[in-house]
């Protein structure tokens, strides 16, 4: 398995290690609950150096992103990072990524287990275009700092970097090493993401971690395990779960983040629709068959992924997530299931197998965090 440049702090610190797409990751510290509760409460520091972070340059990389990726991206600003989606000629989804933008360049990141999948589609994508692809995931250590108290916390360090918009970045030089800071995140909390030179991870440890500071009062390092919570009670999708290559982003609910119109002119004179986009637009105008919803359920008993769920005696989905949240103190999970039972309020049933359990049907998100 590879090891992320903080794999020493997660051995030191007893970190149960697992694999992760072909990393030892930690899954938790401490336990799932704790830490996601000091996310939600104060704030949790996640190693997520396995995602991929690929750079693109060159004279057609603009046009190259507009060909793989669902939104578009020509009118983004500089220091902008932008959610989006890579598809396949079925209208289905490769992986979900953000994408920045520079002054010279851009960067993807994208999901581990795909990394080496959406290298392969680029280069047959790329053709004759002029555009430089470089993977620079194992050059580069990546840690996602997320809860209501991080934006405090992070002062101490950065007038800036609190004032930043939601989903724009900047490049900070601390003493001789260039971070990229973004203000994005997975958990439903606010929080920041830094990009930093893999050898300096030691440095970035030292001053995020207050040692002298109450366990209450400082942000604490969670795994996998409280991330993959976190963002379920955000209603986040996890690809190999809500999204994949067989799942278009209309069933997904996520058209919001498709350009269709991408087949018009842009600011360039130059369109160009992304690959599936077509496809897409014909389920958008039909109407999916299938929606995803949150499911909400009494009891303790957790759902998992591809169970039945049920309309009476009927087969009408299957589950995507489930666990038992922290924060609602209640099972919850999202869902696949027919477009005539998605309104909110409904009662379904989850199908244990010996058993069945009522389930409620809920907006998504489960949980939304306080603006400040």
């Amino acid at each position: 398995m590879k090891q992320t440049p903080f794999h020493k702090y997660h051995s030191d610190h007893n970190a149960k290690l697992v694999d992760f797409a072909g990393w030892e990751m930690p899954l938790l510290f401490t336990s799932i609950v704790e830490e996601h509760k000091h996310t939600r409460s104060f704030g949790g520091i996640f190693d997520v150096s396995h995602m991929g972070r690929i750079e693109f340059t060159g004279r057609q990389a603009r046009r190259f992103l507009e060909r793989i990726f669902s939104r578009r991206v020509s009118d983004m600003p500089e220091r902008a990072c932008r959610y989006g989606l890579v598809t396949n000629a079925q209208g289905g989804v490769k992986d979900d990524a953000l994408i920045y933008r520079f002054e010279d360049k851009w960067m993807m990141v994208c999901n581990a287990a795909n990394r080496e999948k959406l290298l392969q589609h680029f280069e047959d994508v790329k053709g004759d275009l002029s555009v430089k692809i470089n993977d620079i995931t194992e050059k580069t250590a990546m840690l996602a700092v997320q809860g209501p108290k991080v934006m405090d916390y992070v002062t101490k360090f950065s007038k800036e970097i609190p004032s930043l918009k939601r989903y724009t970045f900047t490049v900070k030089n601390l003493l001789i090493v260039k971070l990229i800071v973004s203000r994005t995140g997975y958990t439903g909390e606010d929080g920041i993401e830094v990009i930093l030179p893999a050898g300096m991870v030691g440095m970035a440890l030292k001053l995020l971690f207050s040692e002298d500071a109450d366990s209450d009062q400082k942000i604490l390092p969670c795994g996998l395990g409280a991330r993959d919570s976190l963002r379920l009670e955000a209603g986040m999708h996890l690809y190999g779960h809500e999204l994949s290559e067989e799942i278009d982003p209309i069933t997904a609910g996520l058209k919001w983040c498709c350009s269709l119109d991408k087949d018009r002119d842009d600011q360039f004179g130059d369109p160009e629709p992304f690959i599936g986009m077509d496809m897409i637009k014909k389920i958008a105008d039909q109407g999916p068959k299938q929606k995803l919803v949150g499911l909400k359920l009494s009891g303790r008993r957790t759902p998992r992924q591809d169970m039945t769920v049920l309309a009476g005696d009927d087969a009408i989905g299957k589950v995507t997530s489930g666990c038992l949240s922290p924060t609602l103190g209640c099972p919850i999970a999202m869902a696949y299931v027919d477009a005539a039972h998605t309104e909110p309020g409904a009662t379904l049933h989850i199908d244990f197998g010996k058993e069945s359990a009522e389930a409620e049907v809920v907006k998504l998100p489960f949980y939304k965090a306080e603006k400040k």
